[in-house]
């Protein structure tokens, strides 16, 4: 196939209009990556940095973030060195770092050029090859490294990689961290450098499949053998959709192979077959085809993204996304296993935990969106330890577990909650919400101009703070509700006196208002949105 392209983005959008016929394109696309030394904005968002390969994520670029990521971590700001979390240079030298990367293409090559610029500043490597975000964050704990370095831009589409950097609590790096490496990027960006390819001298592999299965029995928040026994013994089929990610066979090493188990989209397909691989409800569509024909009593089905950072679940009858499971995941861990502690969620996320945490006596801490914010609630250390954190996102985590999300643990999770309750999701999701409530949770948002990016919506958005105070009486569709409580961590999240709340929030990035809310009823959100709509359109005016 012969065609010319002015850039790589011109080229992705053909290749992406057509992945079976235009694959051949992506030979273009490695010369724009290999030649493009354009500079690039470079921003870590709340899971890293990511740019589209060929137009910002080029070679070139990839080196100057690694040669950043170095001088960060050879600062010796007490800021920095503490959010890294070890004592000197010499001894992130010492405990080395893991790079490896997903599926995405080119993503070996990249993790070469990062290996080489690591191993000529004297530090240590491990080359993970192709892992899930997860097995980074264990295996830094298991290996005592310093940090790690996965090439994954998570859901995005085919057409993006991605910077993810943990530190060596193998947590997602802080902005202490991150906003250093932009800094000093995003400076040489501007002087426009040029910068070289180090090849790596030697390549020492790591096993991280294997490490993640030791840390989990180690750390025995997951009942493995329970598993074992009920997969063996019980009525069950369990199908799993990789989505041709990076968590192909993961399952397969902690279960083994076993014919109640199928395993879907498993093949090397570095173009997703032209889906955004993010674990929606309509990607979920092949697994609720796969249970639906299969007749045992017990049923789990998920879809992993290809990083394995997020997840959503499936019993055949009903989807279960992260803001039930998560609750869930709380009550689960607390009322069968005897886990002790606080519930942490991101602010957008269902109140069903709030009620849940209520009534059993469990503090609820909310933050910002983002799963470097659960860090506090997650170390051994921590005064307020969680049970579980996770956020409406699909990420969750849980008590003695990694600092990461991870989509593994959530699966062995659902696995370990069906042995004990004996029960489908659906029904265990049910049972909770007869005791403890129901709630509906949903998003959406509209386009602002494009002018009102950042500050200027920020400040107009921040009247919403003023104007509904806590007592403040507002119409909900056809009903008066009072505003209960206010909470401003991320956006403006009111909470009304039936349980029911609207959360607005400005994007950072994007000419958007967000809104994410939650109904008592399936037949009240379409009131609690207008609510916020309303709401918006009003501050925008004034």
């Amino acid at each position: 196939m012969t065609s010319n392209f002015n850039d790589a983005a011109s080229c992705w959008k053909a290749i992406l209009s057509d992945v079976k016929t235009n694959s051949g394109l992506l030979a273009e696309i490695e010369r724009f990556a290999r030649e493009n030394t354009k500079p690039a904005e470079i921003v870590f968002g709340t899971s890293g940095w990511r740019g589209e390969i060929g137009t910002d994520y080029t070679f070139n670029n990839v080196r100057i973030v690694t040669s950043a990521i170095i001088e960060t971590l050879r600062s010796t700001d007490p800021v920095v060195v503490t959010a890294l979390g070890v004592a000197d240079f010499d001894e992130i030298k010492k405990r080395g770092i893991i790079v490896g990367h997903d599926n995405r293409f080119l993503g070996h090559d990249f993790a070469m050029e990062v290996i080489g610029l690591l191993q000529q500043a004297g530090i240590r490597t491990w080359y993970a090859g192709e892992a899930p975000t997860p097995e980074f964050s264990t295996g830094i704990e298991m290996l005592k490294a310093a940090c790690s370095i996965n090439l994954t831009p998570s859901h995005n589409p085919a057409n993006y990689a991605g910077f993810k950097v943990n530190p060596a609590d193998g947590g997602p790096a802080g902005s202490e961290i991150t906003t250093k490496i932009e800094e000093i990027a995003n400076r040489m960006m501007k002087d426009r450098a040029i910068l070289h390819e180090i090849k790596p001298e030697a390549i020492e592999t790591v096993d991280l499949p294997a490490l993640y299965l030791q840390y989990l029995r180690e750390k025995q928040t997951i009942d493995l053998n329970g598993i074992l026994d009920f997969i063996g013994s019980s009525n069950c089929f369990i199908c799993i959709d990789n989505v041709h990610g990076s968590t192909r066979g993961r399952i397969q090493k902690i279960i083994g192979e076993n014919p109640k188990a199928s395993y879907l989209r498993t093949s090397d397909d570095q173009l997703f077959g032209g889906i955004a691989p993010e674990p929606s409800e309509k990607n979920m569509e092949g697994v609720e085809q796969v249970l639906k024909w299969n007749s045992a009593l017990l049923k789990l089905g998920v879809i992993m993204d290809p990083d394995g950072d997020r997840i959503r679940f499936s019993d055949g009858k009903v989807q279960i996304p992260m803001n039930y499971f998560g609750a869930m995941a709380l009550h689960f861990l607390h009322i069968q296993k005897g886990f002790q502690g606080i519930v942490a969620k991101s602010v957008g996320t269902s109140n069903l935990v709030n009620a849940i945490a209520k009534k059993l006596g469990i503090a609820v801490r909310e933050t910002k969106v983002g799963f470097k914010n659960f860090r506090p609630y997650m170390l051994p250390s921590a005064p307020e330890r969680a049970i579980v954190v996770f956020e409406e996102s699909d990420g969750i985590s849980g008590y003695h577990h990694t600092l990461e999300k991870d989509a593994i643990f959530g699966a062995l999770l659902a696995l370990e909650m069906m042995a004990v309750t004996g029960k489908n999701l659906g029904d265990y999701l049910i049972d909770i919400m007869d005791e403890f409530g129901y709630y509906y949770p949903d998003r959406s948002g509209i386009s602002v101009d494009k002018s009102l990016v950042g500050e200027p919506l920020l400040k107009k958005l921040s009247i919403l703070r003023e104007r509904y105070a806590i007592g403040t009486e507002v119409t909900v569709g056809s009903i008066r509700r009072t505003v209960s409580d206010m909470i401003t961590v991320d956006g403006t999240k009111l909470v009304f006196d039936d349980g029911s709340w609207l959360m607005i929030r400005p994007s950072g990035t994007e000419p958007k208002v967000r809104f994410y809310i939650e109904a008592r009823t399936e037949e009240g959100k379409k009131a609690v949105f207008d609510t916020a709509e309303r709401m918006t359109r009003e501050a925008l005016a004034d």
